[in-house]
């Protein structure tokens, strides 16, 4: 088996390899033409996104700089997601993200991996397994999600956290190493910060009960 193709098997591989670093400087070139455009220059970047991603939905954008190892080749967004700021995504495997899912300045999700034994980590070896990341969820700023890890619908993922293991759908999780808090509650359907009431007609217009 050719080193290439074991980017997205969970076996170790030596991403040095000359196959990978050509295809791999392929998709480096465009994401360097997508960080270079102008704010104006808005329907270029969108047609840079479609080129650069395996899958990107309608309506999902992301601020450069973005930074990838891949340039988003193998990324999979969903319909209206949104990056802010600096999202660093580890692609050496697929990431997954569902519709409508913001990521706040300076996330991290890593897909890649090194042994922790001394010997083979020196000689360059490394794993990776996909991340998966579901509908309308909420990653806050810094927070660095890791290797094979999955996030349910719906989850709020609060700054700074770092993400080890996988988070259910419909909570609220934090922490270093993150760890559900809570569940999403009836308060987070009648304020939206702290003692900020969720006004009635925006709770009317969207069926919020």
């Amino acid at each position: 088996m050719k080193e290439k193709d074991k980017l997205h098997t969970g076996k170790l591989y030596l991403p040095r390899d000359s196959e990978i670093v050509e295809y791999q400087i392929t998709c480096l070139d465009k994401l360097y033409e997508y960080n270079n455009t102008r704010p104006t220059e808005m329907a270029k970047r969108v047609a840079l996104l479609k080129e650069m991603f395996a899958e990107i939905g309608e309506g999902s954008y992301i601020e450069p700089p973005f930074h990838s190892n891949f340039g988003g080749a193998h990324c999979h967004f969903g319909k209206m997601v949104y990056a802010n700021f600096n999202l660093t995504l580890v692609d050496d495997t697929h990431i997954y993200v569902g519709d409508n899912t913001m990521f706040a300045p300076n996330v991290v999700v890593a897909s890649a991996g090194h042994p922790i034994e001394p010997v083979l980590r020196s000689k360059g070896y490394q794993y990776n397994f996909p991340v998966h990341i579901g509908n309308n969820c909420w990653i806050g700023a810094g927070v660095l999600i890791l290797p094979g890890v999955t996030i349910g619908d719906n989850t709020i993922i609060g700054a700074g956290s770092v993400v080890t293991k996988d988070i259910p759908a419909n909570v609220v999780a934090y922490g270093n190493p993150c760890v559900v808090q809570r569940e999403v509650s009836q308060h987070d359907l009648d304020y939206y910060y702290k003692n900020k009431k969720i006004p009635k007609k925006l709770k009317e217009k969207y069926g919020i009960q």
